[in-house]
C-alpha cells in the first residue's frame, strides 16, 4: 500500500472561491478517494463520486487555461497533474 502525499495550502491560496483553490481542493479529494478505492475496489458509489469530481476539475482546468494560460501551467506543475486534452 502506497501512501499518497496531500498538498498543503499555502498562505497565498486562502481565497476559497478562486479557481486555483477549487482545483487544488478537488485534487486533494481525488487523491484521497483514489487511495480509498485502492483498498475498497467494489465501492461503486465512491467511484461515481470520483468521476464527478474529475469532471468538475477538468471543466475548471479548461476554464483556467482559456482565461490565464500562465496560471494554468504553473498550477498543473505544482499539483503534478497531466495537462488536459484539447478537443
Amino acid at each position: 500500500m502506497t501512501k499518497k502525499v496531500f498538498i498543503s495550502v499555502s498562505s497565498k491560496e486562502e481565497n476559497r472561491g478562486s479557481v486555483e483553490f477549487q482545483i487544488f481542493s478537488f485534487t486533494n479529494k481525488i487523491r484521497r478517494l483514489t487511495s480509498h478505492l485502492e483498498l475498497h475496489k467494489k465501492d461503486y458509489l465512491s467511484q461515481r463520486g470520483l468521476r464527478k469530481i474529475l469532471g468538475k476539475r477538468q471543466r475548471l482546468l479548461a476554464y483556467l487555461s482559456k482565461k490565464n494560460g500562465a496560471h494554468y501551467k504553473e498550477l498543473i506543475g505544482q499539483l503534478s497533474i497531466r495537462e488536459t486534452k484539447i478537443r
